[in-house]
């Protein structure tokens, strides 16, 4: 059951370019050594890299921890994001 009511949160800490830790995780769509799709309480929300590997993963919670070489966090605006056209659109 989703609380329409609760305020949405969410943070990130990144140290380094290399340990991100995110908060407000509700799903972990996608990811790989270049990229993670996440679905978090503010939208959509994709990380890319290098070398990126899940060191910590708490959906009860809301908690993930990424490690490798962080070159980009992008939120997604809508269910778009997950189509791979809308990805293709960001890089013409």
């Amino acid at each position: 059951m989703i609380e329409t009511n609760r305020p949405k949160r969410q943070e990130i800490k990144m140290m380094n370019r290399k340990t991100l830790e995110i908060s407000g995780v509700m799903n972990v769509e996608s990811f790989d050594s270049e990229e993670f799709l996440l679905e978090t309480e503010c939208g959509f929300l994709t990380v890319r890299g290098n070398n990126l590997h899940m060191k910590t993963l708490n959906l009860e919670q809301g908690l993930v921890a990424i490690e490798g070489h962080v070159n980009e966090i992008v939120y997604l605006d809508g269910q778009q994001g997950k189509s791979k056209g809308f990805i293709g659109k960001l890089f013409k």
